[in-house]
């Protein structure tokens, strides 16, 4: 079974300014004459950690991590001004002509793979390929399946966590509870109820308990901009149209595609994988048969890294007929 690539440090770092007030940051890894590759975080809100760029063989990869606005190193922290899935594409178009990137491929779970491909929608002809993990396609009933009982009956014990912070006569609609106190006045409020939210993911993310991801999730600086920025986009049903990714799946055709989706994922339930697969069929669905959503789980670290592999030996083959 394979696991991460050892850790390296990136060569170069930049902050790049985008629509006022936001600064992103952005930073490169790996061979700087290596096929592009753009590490598309999830949340959204939660920024990049310290596995992410080790996904990647860095002697054959370009290796682009970035914060999505409001997120991990990007500045302002927890922002919501400006900060739409619109933006955040428009953001990754400001990125790969900054660096100089003709075309790339995208790797993104969760989230990250929501916001892949709304990018590869609007932009197929800078689309290289894409790996995609734990598929959000952000329909209204996926964000109802996690934030209102769904999940629950999965983890009554920890919903009962979540439940918490908000009133009781205000449970029929958490999210806009929780929107309402994470955007409200009173600090100690907003850090209690970010945390909740936080730790309802984090600790729903993995089949088996795991303290290094419940850990993660729990630190105050990333819940807070993980539930205020998680709390805003599904509040506003992630700024997309209704089944938008799914209808407009024809822009994809040709794009070569491996999704990964564990078979237990509770955040993100198979049906959305399965969706997707059938709507582009030039995707391969590899289904992890003991993983829930978390990227750190054995068996999904060892299929993303033989996906990458797999894509690199695949484009440069392609590279290698056109010479």
């Amino acid at each position: 079974m394979l696991s991460y690539y050892p850790e390296i440090k990136p060569y170069r770092r930049h902050q790049v300014a985008v629509e006022p007030p936001h600064e992103l940051y952005v930073d490169e890894s790996g061979n700087p004459e290596g096929i592009p590759v753009l590490f598309v975080h999830g949340g959204p809100g939660g920024g990049c950690g310290k596995y992410d760029r080790r996904f990647f063989d860095p002697d054959i990869y370009r290796i682009i991590l970035f914060d999505q606005r409001g997120a991990g190193r990007s500045t302002p922290h927890a922002s919501l001004e400006g900060n739409s899935t619109q933006q955040l594409v428009a953001d990754m178009e400001v990125i790969r002509k900054r660096l100089g990137v003709e075309r790339w491929v995208l790797f993104g779970g969760s989230w990250g793979s929501t916001l892949s491909l709304v990018y590869a929608e609007t932009h197929p002809d800078r689309v290289m390929g894409l790996i995609l993990r734990g598929i959000f396609l952000c329909r209204p009933k996926d964000i109802t399946w996690f934030y209102q009982g769904g999940a629950a009956q999965v983890f009554p014990d920890y919903w009962q966590d979540f439940l918490h912070p908000i009133a009781e006569a205000d449970r029929d609609e958490l999210v806009k509870a929780y929107y309402k106190i994470l955007t409200g006045d009173n600090d100690l409020l907003k850090m209690g109820a970010a945390k909740a939210w936080s730790m309802w993911e984090g600790r729903c993310s993995t089949l088996r308990p795991s303290h290094e991801v419940a850990e993660s999730f729990s630190k105050p600086y990333k819940a807070l901009a993980l539930a205020c920025i998680e709390a805003h986009y599904f509040v506003n049903d992630a700024f997309l149209e209704p089944n938008q990714i799914v209808r407009d799946a024809q822009q994809l055709s040709g794009i070569p595609g491996v999704i990964i989706h564990g078979r237990y994922d509770m955040v993100c339930p198979l049906d959305n994988a399965f969706e997707l697969q059938k709507a582009w069929p030039d995707a391969e669905l590899q289904i992890i048969r003991e993983a829930g959503h978390s990227s750190s789980e054995p068996g999904t670290v060892d299929a993303l890294v033989r996906a990458t592999e797999e894509m690199a030996r695949t484009l440069l083959h392609e590279e290698d007929n056109l010479a």
